[in-house]
């Protein structure tokens, strides 16, 4: 069986993989995620995720390493992780009642194959929420580790009107893309009792 990394300490993202019966190793990345105005949103969380991916790979050549990033995008303006409160409330003040990107690009590196890399989209809609519902949500999680400073995965009704893509995507991993890339590397769930 092949060694599986995952190059992230994201909650949700283990969480997702965890679901799906996989028990990868957990190894940070390292790297500073890079927002540059020359690249699309989509580019930047190929890059990023490449980066991370990549990172891991050099120090654990034997491993098949997956990585992903995560932009959060109303047209060209990205949306990434919150430093403050006021950050995150302005973020949310940006995006209620339309409708933005959630981006996440998905790196796979294996022993002696090309590097795959992979972007998944979906369309977001938030509802129309007012200041004070703004701040009960953001008292309500924890938004400083989230692009966007929104959690689809805590109570999703509160901001989200509907998904139009992978809701997993939304959360951080798009799980009907990462699977068949783990199948193709040799990475498959742990059978069930």
């Amino acid at each position: 069986m092949n060694r599986f990394i995952l190059a992230s300490i994201s909650p949700r993202r283990i969480q997702l993989l965890r679901d799906s019966k996989f028990d990868p190793e957990i190894i940070p990345p390292e790297v500073t995620e890079l927002d540059c105005d020359f690249l699309t949103p989509s580019e930047i969380a190929m890059f990023n995720a490449y980066r991370k991916a990549v990172t891991v790979a050099n120090r654990y050549p034997e491993a098949v390493v997956l990585a992903a990033d995560t932009v959060v995008a109303l047209g060209w303006e990205t949306f990434g992780k919150p430093k403050d409160h006021e950050e995150a409330r302005r973020m949310l003040q940006n995006l209620v009642g339309k409708t933005h990107d959630v981006i996440t690009g998905v790196a796979l590196v294996a022993p002696g194959r090309p590097i795959v890399l992979e972007g998944e989209l979906s369309a977001v809609k938030f509802r129309l929420l007012s200041d004070g519902e703004i701040d009960a949500y953001l008292n309500s999680i924890h938004p400083f580790d989230k692009a966007g400073g929104y959690a689809a995965q805590d109570s999703p009704d509160a901001v989200i009107e509907c998904v139009n893509g992978s809701f997993t995507n939304v959360v951080g991993l798009p799980m009907e893309l990462v699977l068949p890339l783990l199948a193709s590397a040799g990475i498959h769930p742990a059978a069930s009792c």
